[in-house]
């Protein structure tokens, strides 16, 4: 190969190179201006007071605006709902997903398995917005009421198709040998399944649980045909309840509130970001 032609592919080499660096920036120019953008407008309403008082009502905002002062209050009463929400929708999600997800990848070739399979693509592409008017009418009419277990519901629906398919995809990529070790010292299909094979699957398994909260923790369609929404810090999970995305809603709805979307959508990407580096930390202990 003569010299030129060397050179010239080096020139190729070096430019398709810094091609792709900077097509790989240009994807990360997006995320990076909705970061900075939430953090410049709502890093200044983050305090003590913001995380533990609830939703000011308008009357009160007015007065301040018109005082010149901060706007009283926080999003605790969002918090807390999106807590209690989430949490009932994860207690469920999760071992259901798990194990539906576990029973996919053992049998693959099994009629039924490959039913539940499209079906869970199919759930998996359904709008939220349906899934938050199948649930006020599975949940909320029949309870003659909104409450935080109906706003559970909706996101145990949308969590569980994420959490199967994952479970699902992180089994099929794990060493055949693996499970024939296991049968071969006497372990049952099941026991090596759950004492095995899910255990070495974990850190993909807890990576779709992360990807599944991360999902629907931001869902404000669904809860507003479930939980509604409440200007109180509430507790109980058979009445009207608030959380963030529904306060983030009301908030610009209504011109004297406006200011607070900024803090409320900065604990949102603070809490997945969060999530993301625990979830990371946990999974890489586990695996060692």
């Amino acid at each position: 190969m003569t010299h030129s032609k060397i050179k010239k592919r080096l020139i190729i080499d070096r430019l398709m190179l810094w091609t792709i660096c900077i097509l790989a920036a240009l994807t990360a120019v997006p995320l990076f201006a909705i970061i900075g953008e939430v953090l410049f407008r709502g890093y200044d309403q983050l305090s003590w007071s913001f995380f533990t008082e609830p939703t000011p009502t308008a009357y009160k905002a007015m007065k301040a605006i018109e005082a010149g002062e901060p706007i009283p209050g926080g999003i605790a009463n969002g918090i807390i709902g999106t807590m209690i929400i989430l949490g009932m929708a994860v207690v469920f999600a999760v071992p259901i997903g798990i194990l539906c997800g576990a029973f996919l990848a053992e049998n693959s070739k099994n009629r039924f398995a490959i039913i539940v399979s499209y079906l869970t693509d199919l759930l998996q592409g359904t709008p939220s917005v349906i899934i938050g008017i199948i649930t006020y009418i599975w949940v909320v009419v029949p309870m003659k009421g909104y409450s935080a277990i109906a706003g559970s519901v909706a996101l145990f629906i949308m969590m569980l198709p994420l959490i199967i398919r994952s479970t699902e995809e992180t089994l099929k990529i794990l060493p055949a040998s693996l499970k024939e070790a296991g049968l071969a010292l006497g372990g049952n299909s099941a026991r090596v399944m759950l004492k095995v094979q899910l255990p070495a699957a974990f850190g993909g398994i807890f990576t779709g649980v992360l990807l599944a909260i991360s999902r629907v923790i931001g869902e404000t369609a669904p809860l507003m045909f479930t939980a509604l929404g409440c200007s109180l810090i509430r507790w109980s999970i058979d009445k009207p309840i608030s959380a963030v995305p529904l306060l983030i809603w009301e908030f610009f709805n209504d011109p004297y509130l406006q200011d607070l979307i900024w803090g409320a959508s900065l604990f949102l990407l603070l809490f997945v970001l969060t999530l993301n580096i625990t979830a990371k930390y946990l999974a890489k202990k586990w695996n060692q």
